[in-house]
């Protein structure tokens, strides 16, 4: 199961400005293809992009050597004169030919193609077929007393139907009764949530912590209903047991047919706080909301004695520990995610943040040679260290996260246009292309490109954040051979739809390349 962020389309809601307004991941990316109606109306709708179509009457097809002035011209537009255009085409081969550059080599906050880096180290390491597996083992205790350990190990997929899969497997073993159930989230060292990530980015559901036990995506669903006019909107939770961790502050109002809406949700920088203010009309449909959960660990013990419970298991006791313990008891249950290569096309056609960050903590436990208190710290030695293995030239970027959520990162399009090319030459190259989005099709890209020449043979990665606009991947030209490309856009101050419409126009214009 995926939590999905929802977002409003038929009223303005500061929710947006809080949480998104520098969200790396699918919710941005897509979000930013819709538009809010009018206040007086009650209908939804979703804009897709329009994007200039090749028809009979568009231009013809040009030749390598007109690239560069008519690319020239789209990125020296008088909006963008603010803006830092980071572009890089090459043909893709073994030694590609360089058809296109400006500032390739110098550094861009890349967004969410940092995602390429951590999942090309990823996959090239673990393999395709590397599943993650939560275990639960009998515990050795005095007096005969049954105790369970519950170790997770990172797995972002994880959701309540595999806790149930696990209460049933104890079941199946006639275990009526729990003494002491240990739940063990030692696995990942280090903190949940990177340092540098932004505080409005960590309170919603793609800012979601990234720990050993990960549950439903680490999100809860809120929905806020208009009541009878002149009440506040009244609040509900998907999990019920999570309005027990908020205090909750409600100053919204239900407001008649011919008012204006508008929702305002925020937390508390210091305490488990949710304000909610703002109106809904009358009758109106309600507003559903994600948010990060605040104790990951605690959710997850909870959802597991539920499950439990429901299997006719009771737990007398429960503790949390992040102490390793030893490997020597036996497994009694487990689980297993699906295979690496079906985990990346969630990681990168959907933009997941928590997937990408599980992913560099895992490389960080499973393939680091040295001792660390920071998982994601070991991940991302671990994913230079293969990239430079691939090819990559180590001192052209710098990674602070797996996902692109830090706007620490600094990766410039020639480190991108490497790795995508470095990828190529491995045996994961149709894997890795398969996790990407497809113009027009899948993913961050299937309302993009849609009806135009680069539907159907443009697979590549989005990236958005305010301000940073990118898109980096591969084109089978339909009149040329196969390109690879990167396009960042940093600096921006123009809106993100007016951003991407250009890079969809220079992207469109390798479409009509031929050999001449």
């Amino acid at each position: 199961m995926r939590l999905k962020r929802m977002t409003a389309l038929g009223r303005p809601i500061s929710f947006l400005l809080v949480f998104l307004s520098t969200q790396v991941g699918v919710g941005q990316e897509i979000a930013q293809a819709k538009t809010v109606l009018p206040a007086a109306s009650s209908s939804r709708a979703v804009v897709v992009q329009k994007l200039p179509q090749l028809g009979p009457e568009s231009p013809k097809l040009i030749c390598p050597a007109q690239l560069g002035e008519t690319l020239d011209a789209i990125a020296n537009r008088p909006q963008f004169q603010r803006s830092r255009w980071g572009i890089l085409v090459q043909i893709l081969s073994a030694t590609p030919q360089t058809l296109y550059a400006r500032d390739s080599q110098r550094y861009f906050i890349p967004a969410s193609n940092a995602k390429l880096l951590t999942t090309a180290a990823a996959l090239q390491q673990l393999g395709p077929q590397f599943r993650y597996r939560t275990s639960v083992y009998r515990v050795n205790s005095p007096s005969n007393l049954m105790a369970l350990r519950l170790l997770g190990r990172g797995d972002p997929s994880l959701a309540d139907l595999q806790l149930d899969s696990l209460a049933q497997q104890l079941s199946r073993q006639s275990i009526r009764q729990v003494d002491h159930l240990i739940v063990d989230h030692s696995y990942f060292q280090g903190t949940a949530i990177n340092p540098s990530w932004e505080w409005e980015d960590i309170q919603a559901d793609y800012g979601a912590p990234a720990n050993s036990l990960i549950l439903n995506q680490n999100a809860v669903e809120l929905k806020l209903f208009p009541q009878v006019l002149g009440q506040p909107l009244r609040l509900t939770w998907a999990d019920p047991a999570e309005a027990l961790q908020w205090d909750i502050e409600n100053h919204s109002v239900t407001v008649g047919p011919q008012d204006p809406e508008s929702v305002t949700v925020s937390r508390d920088l210091s305490k488990p706080i949710l304000r909610v203010s703002g109106q809904i009309r009358v009758g109106s449909e309600p507003e559903s909301i994600s948010l990060a959960v605040l104790d990951p660990v605690e959710q997850f013990a909870r959802h597991f004695r539920q499950a439990l419970r429901a299997n006719q298991i009771r737990v007398a006791r429960t503790s949390i520990t992040s102490d390793p313990r030893p490997q020597n008891e036996p497994e009694v249950a487990a689980v297993e995610s699906a295979s690496l290569s079906q985990l990346l096309i969630e990681t990168n056609q959907a933009s997941n943040n928590l997937y990408a960050e599980s992913l560099l903590r895992t490389l960080g436990v499973t393939q680091s040679n040295t001792r660390t208190n920071s998982s994601a710290e070991a991940g991302l030695e671990v994913v230079k260290t293969i990239l430079t293995e691939l090819g990559v030239d180590p001192q052209s970027y710098v990674l602070a996260d797996g996902s692109g959520l830090s706007r620490h990162n600094l990766i410039s399009p020639a480190t991108l246009v490497q790795t995508l090319i470095a990828i190529t030459q491995t045996p994961q190259a149709k894997v890795y292309r398969a996790s990407l989005p497809i113009a027009g099709v899948s993913g961050t890209l299937k309302n993009r490109f849609q009806n135009t020449p680069a539907q159907g043979v443009l697979q590549a990665k989005t990236g958005s954040m305010s301000g940073v606009s990118a898109l980096s991947g591969y084109l089978d030209s339909p009149n040329f051979p196969p390109l690879v490309f990167s396009i960042l856009v940093n600096q921006s101050d123009q809106s993100g739809a007016e951003v991407r419409q250009a890079i969809d126009e220079m992207v469109l214009l390798l479409t009509r390349l031929r050999s001449c």
